[in-house]
């Protein structure tokens, strides 16, 4: 029998979570696509939460759990390590086998069976839409399912911190009044569904790699008005503009499916990552060629300090609230704001050293900057 959650949360969630699944496996189903994970009920994905919360605040060594669960049959997996006997799922043999399998990448593969719920062993290879669970840190616990087609970053669905509780507003109704904004994140679902492949969550999950924060400008091609509000001359310009990410997004739909295609294409997103580690803006326009990096934003002559800027995040229930630059981060945040501000055709991306990840646009409806935070969709 399943033991009964404690994590009040977790039976918060579940439903909501069900109906999710339930929406999304029918929805691959009509278009044709194989290869999916089962639905998961909600008392089976409230007891899993429980179990994976309260694994989170054990220790085994000294060190506090990093896991992902993912819920399947062991068939459903390709090439699984099955172990010779079942695990119970329980807080106690999920601490005892996190350092097993801490690197990125591998999944504790968990079934049930006669309402008793185990790990059966590890997995690298999930089905499309499949229930995972990952404990990020002590209380925190990120609920994300797969893509169908195996590719790009999975899509978050719900974040849990202790009773904070986090459901990712799939139709983005925070956004409505800044199409700047809808244009770069369209519907967060669909782009991790029906194999499109959304380059702005890409790259944001690249600039948080190095953990050193990082500011990216995004700016109308064919256009050299953003100089405007740079120092001039640029310390790093790139000449010719680096078009790694570009030649590949022109490549037809056949070469995308290619393993070689998405690697390629990976690697070309990661470079330009690795550049936001450098002190300054990177520079890029709104078809991923790279100018320059380590720029230096400066108010344009034209213009006024920016006072105030309206901020939203991708939850339900979520409300904008307006607010002055410096009360949304540190110096980048304000410099992000700025530039957006004169430049009103441009997009920034702002990653700070704890985490969070911010996306500016001008906002032609309040007439003010936009701030979105994004961090719960990377986590």
């Amino acid at each position: 029998m399943l033991s009964e959650p404690t994590y009040l949360p977790a039976r918060m969630v579940a439903a909501s979570l069900e109906g999710h699944f339930a929406r999304h496996l029918e929805n691959a189903r009509q278009r044709g696509t194989d290869n999916l994970a089962h639905e998961p009920q909600s008392a089976i994905i409230e007891s899993v939460i429980d179990v994976a919360f309260w694994a989170s605040l054990r220790k085994e060594e000294g060190h506090p759990p990093k896991i992902s669960i993912a819920i399947l049959k062991p068939e459903q997996a390709s090439h699984p390590l099955v172990f010779g006997n079942r695990i119970r799922l329980t807080p106690h043999n999920l601490t005892k086998l996190a350092p097993a399998v801490e690197s990125p990448g591998i999944h504790l593969g968990v079934w049930y069976d006669d309402d008793e719920l185990y790990v059966w062993g590890t997995t690298l290879t999930i089905p499309g839409i499949c229930f995972v669970l990952e404990v990020v840190e002590p209380g925190l616990l990120v609920i994300k399912h797969s893509r169908t087609d195996g590719f790009g970053k999975f899509l978050n669905i719900a974040v849990l911190k202790g009773d904070d509780i986090k459901i990712i507003d799939e139709q983005n109704t925070g956004m409505q009044d800044c199409p700047a904004l809808l244009d770069s994140l369209p519907g967060m679902a669909s782009p991790f569904v029906n194999g499109s492949i959304n380059l702005m969550v890409e790259l944001a999950t690249s600039m948080r790699k190095h953990g050193r924060g990082g500011l990216v400008l995004i700016v109308p091609e064919n256009s050299e008005r953003w100089r405007e509000s740079i120092v001039q001359p640029m310390s790093y310009p790139v000449i010719p503009a680096f078009k790694g990410i570009t030649k590949l997004m022109l490549q037809d739909h056949c070469e995308r499916q290619k393993a070689d295609w998405r690697d390629a294409l990976v690697r070309a997103i990661d470079i330009v990552g690795g550049f936001t580690a450098v002190d300054g803006a990177t520079v890029m326009t709104r078809n991923y060629e790279l100018l320059a990096f380590g720029a230096k934003i400066a108010r344009s002559g034209m213009s006024s300090p920016v006072d105030q800027i309206v901020t939203t995040e991708p939850v339900l229930g979520g409300t904008p609230v307006k607010m002055h630059p410096s009360q949304n981060g540190g110096t980048r945040h304000l410099a992000a704001a700025q530039f957006v501000f004169d430049q009103r055709n441009a997009i920034a991306l702002v990653a700070s050293q704890d985490g969070r990840f911010t996306i500016f646009a001008w906002s032609e409806a309040v007439q003010m900057v936009h701030a979105h935070r994004i961090d719960i969709l990377l986590l």
